[in-house]
Order: C-alpha cells, then sequence, then structure tokens
C-alpha cells in the first residue's frame, strides 16, 4: 500500500511497509548493542546502511523504479542486494554473531556453499521477465518480498567475508569466494546491456520517457551500470583479501 501516489517521476514516495521496517531494524540493532555490545565503528556501519535503505525507499530514486526507469530500479536492488547489506554484516560484532550462532538453522545458511548459491539464485530469479514483471505489477505485497529476499541473501553472501563466526575462512578462500562472486553474478547486468530489445514490457509502456531515455537505451544503462558496480564492489574485495593471502604466505 502507498501513502500516495502523484504523476511526478520525481515524487518523494513513502512506503508504508519500509517505512516501519527501517526504523525496526534500527531499533533491533540497538537492542542488540546495548546487550551485546558493539565498537563505534560497528555502530556507524549500520547507520550506514540505514541510511542506504533509506535513499533507496524515501527519494524519487523509489517512485522512479517502481514507474519509470529499469536503471532506477536496478540501483534500488543494488543497495538492497549488495551496498546495504555489506554495511549491516560489518556492523554485527563477534558477540552478536556468536550468540546468531548457536542456531543451527543459522550456522547453515551462512555456510559459504549455501550462502553464495542462495544469493545468486535470488538474484537471477526476480529478474526472470515475468516474475520480476509481476512484482511491479503487484505493488502492494509481492516487490515487498523481493526486496526482503534481495536484503536477506546480500547478509547470507558478504557473511562468510567479513564475519568469522561461524566458519572463519583462511584469507585464500575469501578470496576465491568474491572472485567467485564476482564472475558468476556479473553475466545478468552485461545481458541486460546487450540485448537488442527490451525484456521488461513494464517499462516500455512507461510514460512520460524520464530523461527521454527509450526503454532500450534504459536497459542498456542499468545493464552497464550493474555490470560495472558488481566488477568494483567484489573485485575491490577479491583484492584486498588476495592481497591478505599474499602477505600471510609471504610471512
Amino acid at each position: 500500500m502507498l501513502l500516495a501516489h502523484t504523476h511526478s517521476p520525481y515524487a518523494w514516495q513513502a512506503d508504508v511497509d519500509t517505512t516501519v521496517v527501517i526504523p525496526a531494524l534500527s531499533l533491533l540493532y540497538l537492542f542488540a548493542v546495548g546487550r551485546l555490545g558493539a565498537p563505534r565503528w560497528r555502530i556507524w556501519c549500520y547507520a550506514g546502511a540505514m541510511v542506504l535503505l533509506a535513499v533507496a525507499f524515501w527519494t524519487p530514486l523509489h517512485h522512479l523504479g517502481l514507474h519509470y526507469l529499469l536503471t532506477a530500479h536496478l540501483l534500488q536492488n543494488v543497495i538492497l542486494a549488495e551496498w546495504a547489506p555489506l554495511l549491516a554484516v560489518l556492523a554485527v560484532s563477534a558477540p552478536m554473531a556468536a550468540a546468531l550462532a548457536r542456531t543451527r538453522a543459522w550456522r547453515v545458511v551462512t555456510h559459504p556453499a549455501v550462502a553464495l548459491p542462495l544469493w545468486l539464485a535470488d538474484y537471477f530469479a526476480w529478474h526472470v521477465p515475468f516474475v520480476y514483471e509481476a512484482a511491479l505489477r503487484h505493488q502492494s505485497w509481492l516487490i515487498h518480498v523481493e526486496h526482503a529476499c534481495y536484503f536477506a541473501t546480500g547478509v547470507l553472501m558478504w557473511w562468510p567475508l567479513a564475519q568469522d563466526i561461524p566458519h572463519r575462512l583462511a584469507s585464500g578462500a575469501r578470496a576465491g569466494y568474491a572472485f567467485a562472486a564476482f564472475v558468476l553474478a556479473s553475466p545478468l547486468g552485461l545481458l541486460l546491456a546487450l540485448l537488442p530489445k527490451p525484456v521488461y514490457d513494464f517499462y516500455v509502456d512507461a510514460r512520460p520517457r524520464v530523461w527521454g531515455l527509450s526503454a532500450i537505451s534504459d536497459q542498456q544503462i542499468a545493464g552497464v551500470a550493474m555490470a560495472s558496480e558488481q566488477a568494483v564492489v567484489l573485485f575491490v574485495v577479491f583484492l584486498y583479501w588476495f592481497r591478505r593471502f599474499l602477505y600471510e604466505e609471504g610471512g
């Protein structure tokens, strides 16, 4: 359910579910900090994650993505599936991670052999044309399921790279994991950039054409931006762990 609707592409559209979710996540983390503690830098990471979620849902990016531009929606998805989850995982202190690790289900889903395939499957599944368009045409509920799946699997994907509990990976293994994520995720953006026709009719029918972009131009920009973002973020993480691996081996 939307609080309001306007025909302006640049509307600041507040969404009921996300207006509740962001404060709820913030309160949950503050409760965990009060019980288990966290250094200041981790608290700032969590604040950054919540700011990114606010940008994704409370700015014109949200309205543009839901009604006009594939590029805006893919940027929103990148925030939800990669940037905000990374900061959220970095925000988790060792005592918090240990508390979560007491649950067998958490130990299973954060295993690298489970977490990465779940994230990849979620990313690709929601971009299947009929699934993607179904979410856009059912914005009262299905779009929220999509967004929740992105954030949840994003947390799982980053966990083995940024946390030592419950599975402490060696630096070389983390470098390999990051490289696998980079290689396996990149075809999606490249495919969108290279396809000769628009794959999502929802955006073909969007009016007005924001910034004068045709549907195919919008799709090409979205694909290139998505592939470039993943190349930068995941490759930088790979290089970080690879350099750690080389240092440890040299030492």
